[in-house]
């Protein structure tokens, strides 16, 4: 790499906010926060949303949709035209 114009990829803690997980890599995302880590050293942290821990994908647990309400919900509020294609 050319020095001198690359960011620094340096030891960052991710922590997901949703699920309470954290884990440790290398990253050229900066905070100023930090928190010390299990090996007893500091790091800086960055929060995230949402991660593999809290994301329905990884955890199985998605969200069914009301699909039939929702329709049912609208013919109400704007009634059924009969005869219209």
């Amino acid at each position: 790499m050319k020095p001198g114009i690359h960011p620094p990829y340096e030891p960052v803690v991710f922590r997901d906010k949703a699920g309470g997980f954290a884990f440790l890599t290398r990253s050229t995302a900066t905070s100023d926060t930090t928190v010390e880590w299990e090996d007893g050293n500091t790091y800086p942290v960055v929060d995230v949303e949402i991660s593999s821990a809290s994301h329905p994908f990884y955890t199985g647990h998605a969200r069914v949709l009301d699909t039939a309400g929702r329709v049912e919900r609208f013919e109400q509020r704007y009634g059924r035209t009969r005869g219209a294609r």
